[in-house]
């Protein structure tokens, strides 16, 4: 008798078999009325667009300690109030102070409200953290009032071109 053996081959041993190893980013977000978790998919469907593979996670989901496997770290946040970290990203913020992230390339994006006096503070106080763990900026924060516009959403595919160019040179 004839025995035949297929095997399937995933998108992932596929590229392996291949040699090619695909550049992964990460992207958390925090987001309390969907603008933030919006902005985050707009970065994500970029990325994928210029060719990465990404993986995309709500704060409280995941470790900052994920971001050590990822090529190109990513936070979306939103300000809350006076410039306050959202509370449900606390303890991600101070997990990721303490890694050291050389070698990766970071971004950071969300939104914030005009009306306060501290615009997006929060998107300011992840840089910080990132510089501090070694990370490599790889774009221009971008900061969105509320919710994305066409202005902004064109700002946030800059974004993730100019994140792929970092990886890339």
């Amino acid at each position: 008798p004839i025995i035949r053996s297929f095997a399937i081959m995933t998108k992932i041993d596929f590229i392996y078999s291949r040699g090619i190893i695909m550049t992964l980013a990460k992207i958390v977000y925090a987001s309390m009325t969907g603008n933030t978790e919006e902005i985050a998919d707009i970065v994500a469907e970029a990325l994928e667009n210029l060719g990465l593979e990404v993986e995309i996670n709500e704060c409280t989901q995941v470790d900052a300690s994920d971001f050590e496997d990822a090529d190109l770290c990513i936070v979306a946040t939103y300000t809350y109030d006076e410039g306050q970290l959202p509370d449900e990203i606390m303890d991600f913020y101070d997990d990721l102070g303490e890694l050291d992230l050389s070698g990766k390339i970071f971004g950071v994006c969300g939104s914030g409200d005009t009306f306060y006096d501290f615009y997006c503070k929060a998107i300011d106080d992840f840089e910080e953290s990132f510089l501090k763990t070694g990370a490599k900026k790889g774009a221009s924060s971008v900061k969105v009032d509320l919710a994305a516009e066409e202005e902004d959403i064109q700002n946030l595919e800059a974004f993730a071109k100019e994140l792929v160019e970092s990886l890339n040179g």
